[in-house]
C-alpha cells in the first residue's frame, strides 16, 4: 500500500516540479533578453491573456475538444476494424498495409485544403474527418500487429477443445492486442488534436482554439498565442490520462511498475 501511494505521489509531483522548472527558465530567458510581448511572451503574461478572452477559451475549447473526441472515436472504430481484417488475414495485410503506409506518409496539411474544397461550408465535418484521418493509422497497425503475432499454439488448443473462431478471438486474440491498442491510442490522442487544429487554423471564419491561435498570430499577440498553446496542452493531457485510466481498467495486467 505504501509503495503504491509513493509511486502515485511520485507520478504526480515529479511532472509538476519539472513543469515549474521549465516555466522558471522560460521566464528568466525572456526577462534576460528584455523581449517585449510583441516578440515573445513570458509565462507571467499568459494568465492575463487568458482572463481577457476567457469566454472565447471556454467556447472554442469546447469546440476543439468535442471535434477531437469525435474524430478519435471514429479512428478507434475504423482502426480496430481494419486492424482485425489485416491481423487475421495475411492476404489482406499484404494488400492493405502498403496503402496505409502510403496514405500516412502524405502530409495532412496538404489534405486539409482538399477536404475543405470538397465539403464546402461543413466545418464541423471537415474538422472531424481530418482528425480521424490523421489518427487511425497507429490504431490499425497496432491491432493488426497484435493479432498477427498471436501464437498459433493457443488457437490450435482452443480449436481442439471445440472453441469457435469468435471464442478464440474474444478469449485470446482480443486481450493480447489490448496493450498495443492502448499504446497506439495514446499516440492517436495527440495526432487527433493536430488534425483538429490544422483545420481550425486553415479554414476561414472557423471556430476552435486553432482559429483563436491564428487570430492571435495575425495580431502578433504572443501572450494570447501561448495561452492557446497551454490550453491545447491541458486538453491533450486530460484526454491522454483518460486513456491511461481506461488502460488501467482493461489492460492493467500488462503494466509493469518501474522503480
Amino acid at each position: 500500500m505504501n509503495n503504491a501511494m509513493g509511486q502515485t505521489a511520485r507520478n504526480i509531483i515529479t511532472p509538476i516540479i519539472a513543469f515549474l522548472i521549465v516555466l522558471a527558465l522560460w521566464e528568466f530567458w525572456v526577462r534576460w533578453n528584455g523581449w517585449p510581448t510583441y516578440k515573445m511572451a513570458k509565462p507571467s503574461d499568459l494568465w492575463p491573456a487568458f482572463m481577457r478572452h476567457r469566454a472565447l477559451f471556454l467556447e472554442y475549447g469546447w469546440q476543439t475538444l468535442w471535434r477531437t473526441v469525435a474524430g478519435l472515436g471514429l479512428a478507434v472504430l475504423f482502426g480496430v476494424f481494419l486492424g482485425m481484417i489485416m491481423g487475421l488475414s495475411r492476404t489482406m495485410n499484404a494488400a492493405l498495409y502498403p496503402l496505409l503506409v502510403g496514405f500516412n506518409a502524405i502530409p495532412k496539411a496538404t489534405v486539409v485544403p482538399i477536404v475543405a474544397l470538397v465539403f464546402v461550408g461543413q466545418h464541423d465535418f471537415n474538422t472531424i474527418l481530418v482528425a480521424f484521418m490523421i489518427s487511425f493509422f497507429p490504431i490499425a497497425v497496432s491491432v493488426a500487429l497484435g493479432l498477427s503475432t498471436l501464437e498459433p499454439e493457443y488457437r490450435d488448443i482452443l480449436r481442439a477443445l471445440g472453441a469457435s473462431p469468435f471464442t478464440i478471438f474474444w478469449k485470446i486474440a482480443l486481450p493480447k492486442t489490448l496493450p498495443e491498442f492502448f499504446g497506439a491510442l495514446k499516440v492517436a490522442v495527440t495526432l487527433a488534436f493536430i488534425g483538429t487544429n490544422l483545420v481550425e487554423i486553415v479554414t476561414p471564419h472557423g471556430r476552435g482554439l486553432g482559429h483563436l491561435f491564428d487570430s492571435a498570430r495575425i495580431n502578433s499577440d504572443y501572450p494570447l498565442m501561448f495561452a492557446v498553446l497551454f490550453a491545447l496542452a491541458i486538453l491533450g493531457i486530460a484526454l491522454y490520462y483518460v486513456v491511461v485510466f481506461l488502460e488501467s481498467i482493461f489492460a492493467g495486467w500488462a503494466n509493469r511498475q518501474g522503480h
